[in-house]
């Protein structure tokens, strides 16, 4: 005998919460099954315990440089159980929001522990329990993946969720991967005090942003230490003399090795589709992950998937916004569609590296020559110079009539000073507007008015208007000059 719902959600994580909590407000019958624990990836093992970690690491840097700002400090040491311990307990505080007795108290029935498999289309084996669906959404996220390198299996390596389990900080550490989740982790430990090297296949770290701002961030990164090993491709591992060691070999045939206490890897994700037997309900599935359409439908049309599985942005914040589509697309006739055109995104590095829309060269490719870039560095900003952090810079890409294509920031608090220029770009807002906006000083957020100030600068300060305005005033200085006589 099957139990009916409306809505079975697969996954526990933000996607699969947001789905569950939402279709049961709505008065749907719901259920969510998750094979380990509610709160998924982000709580336990990515984004909740690495911000922990990143705040940790800014106060180390802060205490070693106290004396830059007139505070003698006595010298920084850091405690790494104690930091660790601080993770673990923000991450049981954070996770109270995700009891399962909560969601129960909301109406939706947990299953946890079990593993979920389709049966078809519209029933889910549970445990041996059958759970009929109108709908279903598939949130089961993505896991780490390691690249193909010889012997790396049989040295051992971690990913970010071995990392954020060590009880003694290493002495020296290689990451394979430069994205944000190695820069992430390569700046925290060489913080802490651990040796750190990356190697990537890319010449610079955080291959997809903006060319200003990965020179930027390769910068910052080797400021804390990080020895960077860009365009080389790991080929093998091995252990010698007690140190794991890392060979590679870049485009020119040129080789290295870096040794190293631990290796960890941050070089991929692959969806986690597991015990599902996605093929019995008809829902295809690629090695990138489940696609889905604009209304975040699976090929079978009553089984949407959302957050990491799709392959698409791997983001919580984008993970919640799928969620959303999904459930009011299962749940209900008329339709929504998912729109990406402004979807920023953060690493949380110090400084912090922010964007949303397309970089200068994807705007310059998308439109021509029709394309302006103005830009600003912190240290012409007051704030940043009274805080002592003027490393960065920011800029915005636009068409010549000032429509925003895309915005970049690498400095302090980038991750909230973008979003003025997310909601510019979500509302067809011009640069224009943010230059007349009044904003306060000094603030950090003066960085945009002062890039969006540029547009002015270049429009009415050079070219054909100053030659306008000098015939102007020189034309009222004869006016006047005739009256005077």
């Amino acid at each position: 005998m099957s139990e009916k719902y409306d809505l079975v959600v697969i996954g526990g994580g933000t996607a699969g919460l947001v789905s569950a909590a939402g279709g049961a407000s709505l008065g749907a019958k719901v259920a969510i099954v998750e094979r380990d624990k509610l709160g998924g990836d982000c709580l336990y093992t990515g984004c909740v315990p690495t911000k922990a970690l990143v705040k940790s690491a800014r106060v180390a840097k802060l205490v070693e440089t106290s004396e830059d700002f007139g505070i003698k400090s006595g010298g920084m040491e850091v405690d790494f159980p104690a930091v660790m311990a601080r993770m673990r307990n923000i991450i049981k505080t954070a996770g109270e929001a995700d009891d399962p007795d909560r969601f129960r108290s909301l109406g939706v029935d947990v299953f946890l522990g079990d593993e979920a498999s389709f049966v078809s289309s519209e029933e889910i084996n549970v445990d041996g329990r059958r759970l009929r669906a109108a709908s279903s959404i598939v949130a089961t996220g993505s896991h780490a993946t390691a690249p193909p390198v010889s012997g790396l299996e049989e040295v051992g390596y971690l990913t970010n969720v071995g990392a954020l389990s060590l009880e003694k900080l290493p002495d020296s550490m290689v990451i394979i991967g430069s994205g944000p989740i190695g820069c992430e982790f390569a700046q925290i430990f060489a913080r802490f005090g651990c040796d750190v090297a990356m190697m990537d296949m890319v010449e610079k770290p955080l291959a997809k942003e903006d060319p200003e701002i990965r020179d930027e961030m390769l910068r910052c990164l080797e400021a804390d230490g990080v020895s960077f090993h860009g365009g080389f491709t790991a080929e093998a591992a091995r252990m010698e003399g007690g140190e794991k060691v890392l060979s590679a070999t870049n485009g020119r045939g040129e080789k290295t090795e870096v040794r190293a206490g631990e290796i960890l890897v941050a070089a991929g994700r692959a969806p986690s589709a597991g015990s599902l037997a996605l093929e019995n309900a008809g829902v295809s599935i690629e090695k990138t992950g489940i696609p889905v359409d604009e209304l975040m439908r699976t090929s079978a049309p009553n089984i949407y998937a959302a957050g990491d599985i799709t392959g698409k942005l791997l983001f919580t914040h984008v993970a919640e916004y799928q969620a959303r589509i999904a459930l009011r697309n299962a749940l209900f006739p008329i339709k929504t569609r998912a729109d990406y055109r402004v979807v920023p995104w953060t690493t949380f590095t110090d400084p912090e590296v922010a964007r949303v829309g397309m970089t200068e060269d994807e705007a310059r490719e998308a439109h021509g020559s029709g394309v302006k870039v103005f830009r600003k560095e912190f240290s012409d900003v007051d704030r940043a110079m009274a805080d002592g952090e003027t490393a960065g810079l920011a800029k915005i890409v636009t068409t010549k009539r000032g429509k925003i294509l895309g915005g970049h920031i690498i400095g302090p608090d980038a991750g909230n000073l973008i979003h003025e220029v997310v909601l510019a770009m979500k509302k067809n807002i011009p640069i224009q507007t943010l230059s007349q906006t009044i904003h306060v000083y000094p603030t950090l957020a003066q960085i945009n008015q002062r890039v969006a100030d540029e547009y002015y600068r270049e429009k009415l300060f050079s070219g054909p208007a100053t030659k306008a305005f000098s015939a102007f005033f020189s034309a009222r200085r004869m006016v006047r000059e005739r009256r005077g006589s």
